[in-house]
């Protein structure tokens, strides 16, 4: 976490077959690995393990860039990935309502006042599909020789998702389609029967991949006693005849048995075979079913944190178990709201997640605190309890501690895909998702939009002079907007510039920096939230009152929600979703000490906190973060 300086980072070509292409395919064979800033640490314990599960905050290829660069290659044994769809939906938005507060419409009804825009839904398709192959591919360099992939995709572009799948994975890769439940459609689409599944593919690097399988319990009185062999004829001939408490069963002709030599062992000393002497033939008890690759009995998707397109905590359940072990690394690098993270850590798997959205981040955040303080509780009470019979099936966690770290220098005070329609509504772009390359037109000019993760370098200049010189015919000139500008970034424009003089002068290239630009700077600058808060020294405790606390974000937005009424928050706390406090801070990283997360929606925060066992003079830090994820550090010694 120490590096500061970028590295390239190579990408082995993909080898297997079929191959599908699309307008502007590209190998992806190298990319720039921006370093990491260790931001924020949740270790309850204080046991300095903050290595093992880790939250990334940034552009997920730039943070699979990272990884392949500081020692992840070949290490990471399960991924999970839920990518955008590309439905043709511009954006997916979450509802955003103010704690223990509802506005009256014009019917009286409550009205939803805020909408807070999560990720984008709509590329052009070889945009869309050069944006499936570039990060399937960091994933296959980052799994292990043993490791798994999942993807979920639905039927937009399920069919060119696995042609993918197979060039990156190869043919022999590919292990199941699985189906999956989508949310419930009241009617059916015109024409059609209403899309009921989605697919989620299951790819392996090798054969030897880790796989367990997953199995249901049945009732005991429905327990039966099967036959051991099934249709078909095992290629290793050596398994034609097995051993059963001493006796050797050879399988009849065209059927080969259900199980190896060494499981058929292990259920016998589990009592689960017998020998049915009448007809001199071993059976096997069935306690168990498996759902096979038909998922459909369990919810796809779940709502239990108010974040779209949320999966449900079932179905990464049967994905963690039956494709990894216990201490294994489940990496999730479209992590929402933390699902497959949770799932982990419940399962005590070590787990890496990473998003761009900052709210993505503050939520899957909150939601592993409560789960490994549950756990920490839940040891405590073990602890306690006389120890009667071992459990064998208990699962210990990997770890109770987290940290969150933050790619490139990602330091926007909203929403990243929200900041960057803003933008374009602000200058008055143009968007077009027609080109596989440039974001829209600004006036004849062709726009070129930066990822707001990190300020423009000589590296962008240097894609954009690839994709001109691929386009020998086009003559526009290409604005750039981008927030922050590096001053090597400066001086490359410049020298592009000074060689385009002339009337005639094509591909020049103008700037647009959103933070300092004479005519269309200055949007960033929003005004920011603030809180008062009360600090008082009681001997070797510490009160801490949040006396007040005002976002003119979220009232700007209640204000134009509601229209011609006039809504007013009465308690402050109606705007905050939690509050964090660092007992020690040391200006880089933030310790999560004290986290005050309220359980249900309209449950708010205590306001009034006090902090004992502070004998010498500290410097407290208190991060308040509003409902739309806007956070206020208030830093304090005393």
């Amino acid at each position: 976490m120490s590096k500061s300086k970028t590295e390239k980072v190579t990408i082995t070509p993909a080898k297997g077959r079929p191959m599908l292409h699309w307008v502007g395919k590209r190998p992806l064979t190298s990319l720039t690995a921006f370093p990491a800033q260790h931001i924020e640490t949740f270790d309850p314990t204080a046991s300095g393990d903050i290595e093992t599960n880790k939250l990334f905050h940034g552009d997920n290829k730039e943070v699979l860039a990272y990884m392949l660069a500081n020692g992840y290659r070949g290490k990471v044994d399960l991924i999970y990935a839920d990518p955008p769809f590309n439905t043709g939906v511009d954006n997916y938005v979450r509802n955003v309502r103010l704690r223990k507060m509802k506005i009256a419409g014009i019917d009286g009804e409550p009205i939803s006042f805020m909408e807070q825009i999560q990720y984008e839904n709509y590329y052009f398709p070889d945009i869309y599909l050069q944006f499936l192959f570039d990060r399937l591919k960091l994933m296959y360099e980052l799994l292990s020789e043993s490791g798994n992939l999942f993807l979920r995709m639905d039927h937009h572009y399920n069919h060119m998702a696995r042609c993918i799948l197979d060039e990156v994975f190869g043919v022999s890769g590919y292990k199941n389609e699985i189906a999956v439940s989508r949310t419930r459609t009241l009617k059916g689409e015109e024409g059609r029967f209403h899309a009921a599944t989605e697919s989620v593919y299951f790819y392996a690097k090798s054969s030897d991949s880790t796989f367990n399988g997953y199995h249901i319990s049945i009732p005991k009185e429905q327990w039966q006693w099967l036959e051991m062999h099934m249709t078909g004829e095992r290629k290793n001939k050596d398994l034609l005849t097995i051993e059963v408490m001493g006796r050797k069963f050879k399988a009849p002709n065209g059927r080969r048995w259900v199980l190896s030599q060494s499981s058929i062992d292990d259920a016998v000393k589990k009592g689960l075979v017998k020998i049915d002497e009448e007809k001199n033939r071993p059976l096997f008890l069935n306690k168990h079913y498996s759902p096979g690759s038909n998922w459909t009995d369990i919810p796809g998707y779940s709502k239990k944190f108010n974040y779209p397109t949320e999966n449900s905590e079932e179905l990464l359940e049967r994905v963690i178990i039956s494709a990894s072990n216990p201490g294994d690394i489940v990496l999730d690098c479209f992590v929402g709201s933390g699902t497959t993270a949770a799932v982990a850590q419940k399962l005590g798997r070590r787990w890496i997640g990473c998003d761009i959205n900052k709210g993505s981040i503050q939520t899957t955040s909150k939601r592993l605190q409560k789960i490994i303080l549950d756990q920490i509780e839940e040891q405590d009470k073990k602890s306690k309890r006389p120890k009667l019979i071992e459990d064998e099936e208990e699962i210990k966690p990997a770890s109770l501690a987290f940290s969150v770290c933050r790619v490139n220098d990602y330091d926007l005070q909203i929403q990243h895909n929200e900041a960057v329609n803003l933008a374009c509504e602000h200058i008055g772009i143009e968007r077009k998702k027609t080109d596989t390359f440039f974001d829209g037109t600004f006036g004849k000019n062709l726009v070129k939009i930066i990822p707001f993760n990190h300020p423009l370098s000589p590296v962008d200049l240097e894609e954009i002079k690839k994709e001109l010189e691929a386009r020998p015919d086009e003559e526009r000139a290409i604005t750039v907007v981008c927030l922050g500008i590096e001053l090597a970034a400066k001086a490359w424009v410049e020298e592009w510039n000074r060689l385009r003089k002339g009337h005639n002068a094509v591909n020049k290239i103008d700037v647009i920096e959103l933070r300092s630009d004479a005519k269309y700077g200055g949007f960033i600058k929003h005004e920011p939230a603030k809180a008062k808060i009360n600090f008082a020294r009681k001997k070797d405790a510490v009160a801490i009152e949040i006396e007040d606390f005002i976002s003119p974000t979220i009232i700007q937005r209640l204000q134009q929600q509601a229209g011609i009424l006039k809504p007013k928050i009465v308690d402050w706390r109606s705007m905050v979703d939690c509050v964090m406090m660092d007992t020690n801070y040391d200006g880089k990283v933030f310790n999560i000490n004290l986290s005050d997360v309220p359980e249900k929606r309209d449950d708010l925060v205590k306001g009034k906190y006090v902090l004992d066992g502070l004998k010498e003079k500290s410097r407290i830090a208190v991060k308040i973060i509003d409902m739309l994820g806007e956070e206020v550090l208030t830093v304090k010694e005393i």
